[in-house]
């Protein structure tokens, strides 16, 4: 279930932040800012429903499924292939996530 929030997480974070990308990069109206504003809520709200008991950590598991879910959205909404080094950083960082994700803690 992580992985999923995480999913949906990078998803919401990506599209709000492309939102501001498309306003001021590719002078798209002002008006992609409003559901921009709102992915980056539902970003927030859906970090914070992963289970864990420290912020630091869950946002540091994120960080390399977010960059798993960038090269997608390279791909797939912009067009451009990811290389083989694009691929092969994205699995170190999904490798790197989850053993975060993983491992064993003691209480």
């Amino acid at each position: 279930m992580t992985y999923l929030l995480y999913v949906a997480a990078a998803l919401a974070e990506i599209a709000g932040c492309f939102s501001f990308w498309a306003w001021w990069r590719l002078e798209r109206s002002p008006l992609w800012l409003a559901p921009g504003l709102v992915s980056l809520v539902l970003f927030a709200w859906l970090l914070a429903l992963v289970d864990t008991s420290a912020a630091g950590r869950a946002y540091a598991a994120y960080g390399g499924i977010y960059i798993a879910a960038s090269l997608a959205w390279l791909w797939l909404p912009e067009g451009v292939h990811p290389d083989r080094w694009d691929l092969a950083g994205a699995a170190i960082c999904i490798v790197g996530a989850s053993v975060i994700l993983l491992s064993p803690r003691t209480a």
